[in-house]
């Protein structure tokens, strides 16, 4: 592995820090005892993480004033969902599915710039306008431009409405900055699943990370693919009416039954239950930031849930609005390729950057055990990749990152955030 240079506040003698705490009790209130003992005498953190399960919910306001009584942090951020990531007093990480959970990071980040924001999702500027208002609700109330960052978490509520929208206009406001994160989980409590600062918010929360540190994304996808690319000659909104291979033309289902004869009877089995479409990104070319070119190729198709079928026509829905020409490719997902692609992903990952201090893990409810068959399925490969880095996230309704040089909001898929000096 090539050398990296030392930073400026490391020749100053102030040391990074990562300090984390995972517990399990039912009760919040002895969960919030069990990590405040964890992290007891850690003294001030600049940005505070905490990922907590959905089984808590109707507690869920009283988490933050409860932690923030016993630990000492500038920023404070995270939200609930469907399962919590964290690693133990051992050292070892753990996915913790469908039962209660908290998961505290204390993040001590010499020369970081923090500029943690939340979002009201039902009063967005319009994405044709210019992209001052947006930068506006990045600079909360001060209202000013974000000072050169080079990374942003963000976490959205799951009822919230235009999460396209938003995700477009952060784009638009940010462009090509590296955007990691994902959408909480749902509950029946009268509050949302975000938390920021004291407060339990609805909408979307997050933080802008600049100076010496950033998020260096990997997203895993987990698909491989099944029969030739085809290109979209009839297209309605989000259906495909007609494809084709050079001449040929037919409907989707007709493209599918054909590749149906050369698969095994495994694969066809597959078919029934872990079908998707790739849909051929608008931009084919790699990420231009430098750093993260050389980080992570972006793929060619984005993985995409195909949610109806028009047994009139053979016309498939697809959760993407679609287009004619579009380049698009049959996928299926199972374990062995999502375990594959991730230690490639991770591996390479670990090859591109100094030591990360921490890795955030966003995954989907569909991974976990539903997926790998047994617990602890991506955070195992990470440890493949990372032996001892500190690792923490949440399960999620829909994950955020990047293919290229452009944001998405993901399914079935694993997005990271490794936490490393800028270079």
């Amino acid at each position: 592995m090539a050398a990296f240079p030392p930073l400026p506040w490391l020749q100053r003698g102030e040391r990074p820090w990562c300090r984390t705490a995972l517990a399990r009790e039912p009760s919040l209130q002895d969960a919030v005892e069990n990590v405040s003992r964890q992290l007891a005498g850690r003294g001030e953190a600049d940005l505070a993480l905490v990922f907590v399960s959905t089984g808590y919910a109707s507690d869920l306001p009283r988490l933050l004033p409860l932690l923030r009584r016993r630990l000492a942090a500038r920023h404070w951020l995270g939200c609930a969902g469907g399962g919590v990531v964290g690693t133990d007093a051992g050292g070892d990480p753990h996915e913790f599915e469908q039962e209660p959970a908290l998961s505290v990071t204390l993040l001590r980040l010499p020369g970081a710039q923090l500029q943690p924001f939340a979002i009201d999702t039902a009063a967005l500027p319009d994405l044709d306008g210019p992209a001052e208002p947006w930068l506006q609700l990045l600079g909360g109330e001060t209202a000013q431009q974000p000072a050169s960052p080079h990374a942003m978490l963000v976490f959205v509520d799951p009822v919230s409405p235009a999460i396209n929208d938003l995700i477009s206009g952060l784009d638009y406001a940010c462009p090509g900055l590296p955007k990691v994160g994902g959408i909480a989980g749902q509950h029946s409590a009268p509050h949302g699943s975000l938390l920021l600062g004291e407060e339990v918010r609805s909408g979307a929360v997050g933080c802008l990370i600049g100076g010496a540190w950033r998020l260096a994304p990997v997203v895993a996808q987990g698909c491989r693919p099944i029969g030739p690319v085809f290109e979209v000659e009839q297209a309605q909104r989000n259906v495909v009416i007609e494809v084709s291979r050079g001449s040929e033309r037919r409907s989707p289902v007709a493209a599918l039954q054909a590749i149906l004869t050369e698969l095994s009877p495994t694969e066809r089995e597959q078919v029934r239950n872990s079908l998707f479409l790739g849909v051929g990104r608008s931009d084919f070319s790699l990420a231009t930031g430098g750093e993260r070119a050389a980080e992570q190729p972006a793929p060619a198709f984005l993985v995409r849930n195909l949610i109806g079928v028009d047994p009139r026509n053979g016309a498939v829905a697809v959760a993407e609005r679609m287009r004619v020409g579009q380049k698009v490719q049959f996928q299926l997902r199972d374990a062995g390729t999502s375990r594959e692609e991730a230690r490639q992903l991770l591996g390479r990952q670990a090859l591109a950057t100094p030591e990360p201090l921490a890795a955030l893990l966003f995954a989907c409810l569909g991974r976990g055990r539903g997926l790998y068959g047994e617990a602890d399925g991506d955070v195992a490969l990470c440890r493949e990749a990372f032996a001892t880095v500190p690792v923490a996230g949440v399960f999620c309704n829909g994950e955020i990152g990047p293919i290229g040089n452009t944001t998405h909001l993901h399914g079935y898929t694993a997005s990271w955030g490794f936490l490393v000096p800028t270079s």
